[in-house]
């Protein structure tokens, strides 16, 4: 197996969304393009309810996807179109923005550990005026499977042969592609995962350290680093000697220009320019 190399290392920096939510931003802003098909990983974590009870009142999106995964917590959706949906630990959201959506997701709690992820996906030109949609994922709709080593993985997203088993996640068929997993290995567990050569990778440390061994290039992943792999095969990984939770997270490239302006990803300034009129005039979400 070709092993695919590191080609970028990055720290997550602080940050606050919504009504000044506490966070770690992965990745976002300046340069997507080397992210593509993704556009943004915040990490929410903290034990204080200070950090987090603002959470993030009404608020649109237009052209892009959100996947919010909860570690621990509870958080309440709510949209423009009537739906409702309680997050809750181990449980996924994956929303899609399509032409418009103007939603609110508040905690439902006031103390205690709120810990998880949101991933902002792109999506095609083709996609970005579909009508919007989401779908609430329990902890149970993951694909949970061993991995060889003895570790675990859930699939959120896309499909994992590994151990003489398919596991699918519960979203299947996007333009992208996506692969989304969580991965929990053991104390020096040593891992090396196919993954199909189109797809661009990430990998996310959020608990202990772990080794990714390119052909040329490798790292060690703290908390809190993300790697950008480069082109080829699979991933080859050994945990720390205190173990590793890491997200990988994979999708095919769109190749399109990426024209942002806050919650709204177009293709070209005319496109954001429209989605700031919309808005305006109460159409964005109609």
């Amino acid at each position: 197996m070709h092993k695919r190399d590191v080609i970028e290392l990055l720290q997550g920096r602080p940050a606050s969304d919504g009504d000044g939510v506490k966070l770690v931003r992965v990745f976002g802003g300046q340069g997507p393009e080397r992210f593509d098909p993704f556009l943004m990983l915040d990490e929410f974590g903290s034990d204080e309810a200070a950090d987090y009870i603002g959470g993030f009142p009404p608020h649109p999106h237009r052209g892009f996807e959100t996947v919010t995964y909860m570690l621990e917590g509870k958080m309440l959706h709510e949209d423009h179109m009537g739906n409702q949906g309680l997050l809750e630990s181990g449980g996924v959201q994956w929303m899609t923005a399509g032409r418009g959506i103007i939603h609110s997701e508040m905690p439902q709690q006031s103390s205690g550990r709120m810990r998880g992820f949101q991933l902002w996906v792109n999506l095609p030109a083709k996609d970005k005026m579909q009508p919007a949609s989401y779908q609430d994922l329990p902890p149970s709709a993951l694909a949970e499977g061993q991995l060889p080593g003895g570790g675990q993985v859930l699939v959120i997203a896309g499909e994992l042969t590994i151990n003489g088993q398919t596991l699918s996640g519960p979203i299947q068929g996007k333009a992208t592609e996506p692969l989304y997993l969580d991965l929990h290995l053991g104390a020096d567990e040593a891992l090396e995962l196919p993954l199909e050569s189109q797809l661009n990778v990430l990998l996310y440390a959020y608990e202990g350290q772990v080794s990714v061994h390119g052909e040329q290039r490798s790292a060690e992943l703290a908390p809190k680093q993300l790697a950008r792999l480069g082109q080829g095969g699979g991933v080859s990984l050994r945990a720390g000697s205190s173990g590793a939770r890491l997200l990988l997270i994979a999708g095919k490239p769109i190749g399109e220009p990426v024209v942002q302006y806050g919650p709204f990803v177009m293709n070209s300034r005319e496109e954001i320019e429209q989605a700031l009129r919309d808005y305006r005039d109460g159409r964005l979400a109609s």
